[in-house]
């Protein structure tokens, strides 16, 4: 595996591939690298002919009160799992690489980033999207793999790579969840034995949600009450939101009549964690 930690290296990496022809695929993580990301990268394996991993904690996604100072760091232990993977290239930039001085230009997906997350954390959807345009620039893929749990993300990096003409696939893979449910998360690993038992209410009221859908439920405010109940039968967790949207504006439904994202967060302790679940017709997660 070839580590670059500056862009005109990563460049000429990726453009030697795309002149041979070759199909590639690019996987972004800001590290603290877990299953959930190792899928993505098996995914990229199997579909490309060569993968480059990115290795970057983005400041431009942190609010101020946020964990960016803390936020989990093992790039060697993070390299480890790359290579063992068969990643071919990792782009490791320092943030002075990325956001050189007086760098005043951002990506903004209006009517989406202030959807979800982006109601709690203002600006957060602004800093993943200008990041992940300039990776997009830099590595040039041919197609880039994001993992499910990020569904608001998710949705808002397909609508950017379609208005702005971006010749990338995006590739969404299926959230990993541990053996209880779960959904595996890099802020995971701030949880003490306590924290991550109250965790599972995430999952819990996902699950409740997902029943009802199962029993016919079709009213989005019956069957997000339904799961904030649950939510909230957890003392030690406190609900950020519950809700069901379209997963591809993220608008709030009132009827579930296709397929709709049921998507919840919320705080344990002082750690945010998110997950979500599609509600439609096919095999759902939790079965």
């Amino acid at each position: 595996m070839q580590i670059f930690p500056t862009i005109s290296d990563m460049r000429a990496a990726s453009r030697a591939v795309l002149h041979a022809g070759k199909r590639l695929g690019l996987v972004p993580t800001m590290g603290a690298l877990h299953e959930g990301h190792l899928s993505l990268i098996r995914a990229a394996k199997s579909q490309c002919d060569a993968v480059a991993a990115s290795i970057f904690v983005n400041p431009l996604q942190f609010g101020p009160n946020e964990d960016l100072a803390k936020y989990p760091r093992d790039f060697d232990r993070d390299c480890e799992l790359l290579k063992k993977e068969g990643v071919d290239f990792l782009f490791a930039p320092s943030v002075e690489e990325m956001y050189p001085a007086g760098a005043v230009t951002h990506v903004t997906v209006e009517g989406l980033s202030d959807k979800l997350c982006g109601k709690s954390r203002p600006g957060h959807f602004r800093g993943v999207t200008t990041v992940v345009s300039k990776l997009f620039h830099i590595v040039e893929p041919d197609v880039a793999f994001f993992g499910q749990k990020d569904a608001a993300q998710l949705a808002i990096i397909r609508r950017m790579v379609r208005d702005l003409n971006f010749p990338v696939e995006i590739e969404a893979c299926p959230i990993i969840r541990e053996s209880d449910g779960l959904a595996m998360s890099s802020r995971n690993a701030y949880l003490n034995a306590q924290e991550r038992k109250a965790a599972l209410a995430l999952y819990r009221a996902l699950k409740r949600v997902q029943e009802l859908f199962d029993q016919g439920e079709r009213n989005a405010a019956t069957l997000a009450d339904a799961g904030k109940r649950v939510f909230k039968e957890e003392k030690s967790a406190r609900l950020d939101y519950l809700e069901i949207v379209d997963p591809d504006s993220l608008e709030a439904l009132t009827e579930v009549k296709k397929t709709a994202l049921a998507a919840v967060a919320g705080f344990v302790g002082t750690t945010r964690l998110i997950d979500n679940v599609v509600l439609s017709g096919e095999e759902n997660a939790f079965r």
